[in-house]
């Protein structure tokens, strides 16, 4: 028997099968190679989390009282530290910044705590992470993929109420420059729509974003050349899992226009969506360290350096790929057909279809294996050249 309510609909979200899981077969097929599976799907943190980080979470771990949702004052101003040391964002206020759960949640929950709802429009970039559809739906919004307002039609353009950007891009790791992203910031404001920017792969430009070797910064959504020294309608997501390994604290925040925020926070003292006390600390340390996000992007670099010529000497030619901790490439195939030449390997890679209809013939691989994980994809790689 299957319990169901009065109106004869089962229980639960009818939501669409997880996508990872139909790599099972490749990563079982990946997994038989004599050396090992090197597994490149998904960009979850490999290295140790950085001892003053855990130091700092040790150090706060007595915490008997409830931790407040708006974050301590003392995250909040090195959030805004960060932002004008770090991402050229100046003047930010310390009340407009949220602590989050890692930055996945904030994402999907964003529609329905903006209150969107059906007939409302959340638009999302062609190629992306799933979990903006998944936040329409949540909210029982609907989700348009669009790179730029100019491609939606009259009708559309009037119901559009969220706007999401991601920059640099995941999978893609397309970079907006601040033209392009002030361009969007003003078209989305004649609408009235907010703009929500996720900027997790921030810190990690390469070629001519990459800081440390004289290129730009990757510009925010709150950059004064963008926003016109107005947050107003703008949001900024940001998480600490890939630059300071902090996947598994999920430590990440939002900043932006004054009243949403402080809407955010409400409806979240109501849900009891609360980041613990001693993860705010950790972040705080996080954030006013540089040394260990420099040291990590170095580690980022040489990794992506091996396998860029590794992958174009298999055949695969990399498109885009500016910033970030991805490769996104492509063989000219299906992708399912490139997923199996790479399982034969023994190289698990991410499925481009799993970020919509313009990701097919591409695939995903990942800068977060160990050095000797990547080494040992390189050599096969190279060796089957």
């Amino acid at each position: 028997m299957t319990l169901a309510p009065a109106n004869g609909k089962p229980f639960g979200l009818q939501l669409p099968d997880y996508p990872w899981d139909a790599l099972a077969p490749y990563l079982k097929t990946a997994s038989e190679h004599p050396d090992g599976v090197v597994n490149l799907s998904i960009g979850t943190p490999v290295d140790p989390t950085p001892a003053l980080i855990k130091d700092a979470l040790v150090a706060a771990a007595d915490a008997p009282g409830y931790p407040t949702t708006h974050g301590t004052l003392a995250l909040r101003q090195a959030v805004v530290d960060w932002f004008a040391r770090r991402r050229n964002v100046p003047g930010l206020s310390p009340e407009d910044v949220m602590p989050t759960v890692g930055s996945k949640e904030l994402v999907a929950w964003l529609p329905l705590l903006l209150g969107l709802g059906p007939g409302d429009v959340v638009v999302r970039p062609t190629v992306a992470y799933p979990t903006y559809d998944m936040g329409a739906v949540f909210a029982g919004a609907t989700s348009v993929a669009a790179d730029s307002l100019d491609e939606l039609d009259a009708g559309t353009l009037a119901r559009v109420r969220l706007v999401w950007v991601n920059s640099p891009g995941n999978p893609t790791g397309i970079v907006r420059s601040v033209a392009e992203l002030r361009g969007l910031v003003e078209a989305a404001r004649k609408l009235g729509a907010v703009v929500a920017s996720d900027e997790c792969y921030g810190e990690l430009g390469w070629g001519e974003w990459d800081a440390q070797r004289g290129g730009e910064p990757v510009p925010s959504i709150l950059d004064p050349r963008v926003s016109g020294g107005s947050n107003e309608g703008l949001l900024a997501v940001y998480s600490l899992s890939k630059q300071s390994n902090l996947a598994g604290y999920r430590a990440a925040f939002v900043a932006g226009d004054s009243a949403i925020v402080a809407n955010l926070v409400n409806s979240r003292k109501h849900a009891g969506m609360i980041v613990p006390a001693p993860v705010q600390e950790a972040m705080r340390v996080a954030l006013g360290d540089d040394a260990h996000v420099q040291a990590q992007k170095d580690l980022y670099r040489k990794r992506r350096e091996q396998l860029v010529g590794a992958l174009e000497a298999f055949g695969l030619t990399i498109h885009h790929s500016e910033a970030g901790l991805y490769l996104w490439c492509t063989a000219g195939e299906d992708t399912w057909t490139t997923i199996g030449r790479l399982a034969g390997l023994g190289i698990v890679a991410g499925p481009g279809t799993f970020y919509g209809e313009a990701g097919n013939g591409f695939v995903r691989v990942a800068l977060t294996g160990s050095d000797e994980r990547i080494a040992a994809a390189a050599s096969r790689l190279n060796a089957n050249s």
